[in-house]
């Protein structure tokens, strides 16, 4: 039997994963005497996300490798196929959630102190369930508040490879500013003397 192209394999493989592979994973797929270099795997992956490019899937790498997903233009359309509705979360999970990706690690005390208000047990331990962040230490201070940071799943969720990837708080501002003109009306030189 011929060998198929290695592209082919690879594609075969991150469609049977379920989950996002590492290049070293997919070279385990060969036994070491056959085994193509590493940067032929890369070349694999780079021609796979050419074939895909304006289709409806795409090759997709993120923090915990490389998957196939549907393309973002197509999730209103793929996310029919679920009768249950994708979860919406509070813009106080996600001013949480937002605090520990820029601040980790942080506990919950120093989370209280830039919102104002107290982190409420069931978002910390939603973001614990979804695995989207965890404990990675205490703080040397009395009552050892838990730091918490996070995690290769938070990355996969949100499509990245690494927190450098997440906007700055520069342009976090920006927009800011941007969808007050457009909820106000107000122009952006007034928005920024407002905050």
């Amino acid at each position: 039997m011929r060998t198929p192209a290695l592209k082919y394999i690879v594609e075969a493989a991150l469609l049977a994963a379920g989950g996002p592979l590492k290049v070293e994973q997919l070279m385990e797929l060969f036994d070491e005497g056959e085994r193509p270099p590493k940067q032929d795997f890369f070349k694999a992956l780079h021609d796979l996300a050419d074939d895909y490019a304006g289709r409806g899937i795409e090759i997709k790498e993120v923090a915990s490798g490389w998957r196939i997903q549907v393309g973002e233009v197509m999730a209103p359309w793929v996310g029919r196929l679920w009768e249950e509705k994708p979860s919406r979360y509070s813009r106080a999970l996600l001013e949480t959630l937002a605090l520990i990706a820029y601040r980790q690690p942080i506990t919950r005390g120093e989370i209280e102190d830039v919102r104002g208000v107290t982190v409420s047990s069931s978002i910390i331990k939603t973001m614990l369930e979804r695995d989207w962040v965890r404990v990675v230490g205490h703080r040397d201070v009395p009552g050892r508040p838990a730091m918490y940071a996070t995690t290769r799943q938070f990355l996969d969720y949100f499509n990245l490879k690494a927190l450098d990837e997440l906007p700055s708080l520069a342009e976090l501002r920006d927009l800011d500013a941007l969808t007050a003109q457009l909820d106000f009306g107000l122009p952006a030189a007034e928005v920024e003397e407002e905050s």
